[in-house]
């Protein structure tokens, strides 16, 4: 218990410096080792390589390529595009082409930051337009915060390849699980903005002609393949999650190029660059993490921790909101995947032990670092917006606190009526 006590204390001193996450990892690490062992250098490479040589791990380069390209190549801009035509025209249809456009989008890049980047560059000034939109800044900015949190649960997630690769379950069935829990979390988000548009007499969006949306339906119809590729192609038994992240490369590629001609070689060298620094990135990350579970697994502080809370809680319902309350902050403070290979070796055997689905405990999670994203005082996406918006960091804080309400409550139906977020993890078996 001591070695994982000095071993947790070195590591938040570390992040309380703003340390980088994998220095704060490695370091808290090789001081515990060097306190309480005498372990060889070679056994650190070891570890950190083995952290980063699993399976699972194999489709994630090629996910975040495939996401760079159909970024820089002009399928997020087509997708938006077709969401707002889609929509038609009623009071609140605004807003609610933002959310879904962050659906769509965060399929395409997997990044949060990145999606309120994309979409609220696009939105924030057409909400905000008396003549388009005619919602209130803050509204605006707190939709556009929000709604790019979906982003990581909207497969292909990277946080669910680093879930499943941490304890073993299937990539296939975390997308599946990750698809029913976003529909709920941007499906209620697009309730409460028709209920604000009709509250605030907001500007009813303009009708489109049927031309119109042929044309942008046209347009969108290679963008909107790539979430129905990976999804049904690994549903249907088509694709393994590895074999539909190469293909999901090639087919972007194939449209940016050859469909949307908007992919020379110069986005495509940035792209690559943008993907191998990301990469580069997560894997450094994943080795530390590997090194940093393999000196806790040594301490037998999982085991102590799995023994405790097994005996003293038997309610796996009392453990699903403690583990809420711990992912929550945790996501404020952190990146996702870092969270996940942090924590979620800690509190997967007590769950798992206590009758928690796997699968669900995944969506579970991930569903509460999409909430920490924008929660105030830390989450990423309010910094991001800031620089979005041009707000003020305390309007952005105020902007958020009705969507985060709403996401709670997105929260508690994932976590206690598991059937609704896991219906397509029913289908897929």
């Amino acid at each position: 218990m001591e070695m994982a006590m000095v071993l947790f204390a070195t590591l938040f001193i570390f992040l309380f410096l703003s340390a980088p996450i994998y220095v704060a990892l490695t370091a808290s690490s090789l001081i515990t080792m060097f306190i309480f062992g005498d372990y060889s250098l070679s056994a650190v490479m070891q570890r950190i390589f083995g952290g980063m040589d699993k399976f699972a791990l194999m489709s994630l380069p090629f996910y975040v390529l495939a996401a760079d390209i159909m970024t820089v190549g002009g399928m997020s801009k087509k997708i938006v595009d077709f969401v707002n035509v889609a929509m038609g025209s009623f009071r609140g249809s605004l807003a609610i082409v933002t959310q879904g456009a962050s659906m769509f989008f965060g399929a395409l890049s997997g990044s949060s930051p990145a999606t309120v980047v994309a979409i609220g560059s696009m939105m924030y000034p057409r909400l905000t337009n008396e003549a388009e939109g005619g919602y209130s800044k803050r509204f605006a900015a707190g939709l556009i915060t929000s709604s790019g949190a979906v982003a990581i649960l909207i497969p292909p997630s990277i946080t669910f390849i680093i879930y499943g690769a941490t304890t073993g379950v299937s990539i296939a069935a975390l997308f599946a699980g990750g698809l029913g829990a976003g529909l709920v979390f941007g499906g209620l988000i697009m309730l409460y903005s028709y209920y604000y548009a009709l509250n605030h007499h907001v500007v009813v969006g303009q009708k489109v002609t049927s031309a119109e949306l042929i044309k942008v339906t046209k347009d969108a119809s290679w963008s909107l393949g790539v979430p129905v590729i990976i999804v049904g192609g690994i549903s249907a038994g088509i694709f393994t999650p590895t074999e539909a992240a190469g293909f999901s490369v090639v087919y972007a590629l194939f449209v940016c190029e050859f469909i949307y001609k908007e992919l020379p070689l110069s986005k495509l060298l940035m792209a690559m660059k943008t993907s191998a620094v990301t990469i580069g990135q997560l894997m450094m990350l994943l080795g530390t993490a590997g090194l940093f579970g393999w000196v806790l697994t040594v301490s037998f502080f999982p085991q102590i921790l799995a023994e405790l809370l097994t005996t003293t809680i038997t309610s796996k319902y009392t453990m699903l909101f403690i583990v809420n309350i711990m992912f929550l902050i945790a996501g404020m403070f952190v990146d996702g995947g870092a969270a996940i290979m942090i924590l979620a070796p800690l509190i997967f055997l007590p769950m798992v032990k206590l009758g928690v689905d796997p699968v669900h405990l995944g969506v579970v999670l991930v569903t509460n670092l999409s909430i920490g994203m924008f929660t105030p005082p830390f989450g990423l996406n309010l910094f991001v917006a800031r620089s979005v918006t041009g707000l003020s960091l305390g309007e952005i804080y105020r902007s958020v606190l009705p969507f985060i309400v709403i996401s709670i409550i997105a929260l508690i139906i994932i976590t206690y009526i598991p059937a609704v977020s896991m219906i397509f993890v029913s289908l897929l078996s």
